[in-house]
């Protein structure tokens, strides 16, 4: 039985899906066109975040910090990390390679995407690597700068809505006068 299993795999294989309907033909499959988000020069080869997407990537730097941030404290006990110590996981933070976003197309405008911003449509066609995470590191880093890290690390231990208003919603930032979003869905973990 088996090699006449392996002998029709093969030969449908080789041959389409061999799936007809009652009358021969093969049925059609569903088609999808998605097409890669046009990028303007600035967009392909400037060293800085362009403007429309500076909201997003200031999202998804305050998520990056406020992971690292949690996951360094949850090593301690919950408890609030030294200086050194903070200073250490901000830098990581900042210094990380940033591969998992990019930049998509939707609806005609273009969004970042990745952990930490709002789920996107399943079929879109996401741009990563190339200038993007360089600008985050960049961005990311000219934060904390600007901000300090003690500044930062106070904000994070006051919730995550803290941190994104004091880096992306405040008076100069990225966000300011943009409606707020929502936290991003929190991963289940198993609790016994």
């Amino acid at each position: 039985m088996r090699p006449a299993l392996a002998a029709w795999l093969v030969l449908s294989l080789l041959g389409g899906t061999g799936a007809q309907d009652m009358c021969g033909d093969t049925p059609a499959a569903p088609s999808h066109s998605v097409s890669a988000p046009q990028l303007s020069p600035e967009e392909r080869l400037s060293p800085h975040m362009p403007e429309s997407l500076l909201c997003d990537a200031c999202h998804a730097i305050a998520f990056q910090i406020e992971e690292q941030l949690r996951k360094a404290e949850g090593k301690v006990g919950k408890k609030a990390l030294k200086e050194s110590d903070y200073i250490e996981v901000l830098e990581r933070s900042c210094s990380q390679d940033w591969e998992s976003y990019g930049v998509l197309e939707l609806d005609g405008e273009k969004r970042l995407s990745g952990p930490g911003l709002p789920r996107q449509k399943p079929l879109s066609v996401l741009v990563s690597g190339g200038p993007w995470p360089g600008r985050l590191s960049k961005l990311c880093h000219g934060y904390v700068g600007e901000q300090g890290e003690a500044h930062i690390y106070g904000a994070h231990r006051r919730g995550p809505a803290a941190l994104r208003q004091l880096l992306c919603h405040g008076d100069k930032g990225p966000c300011a006068g943009r409606k707020e979003r929502p936290d991003p869905p929190k991963a289940l973990q198993n609790e016994l």
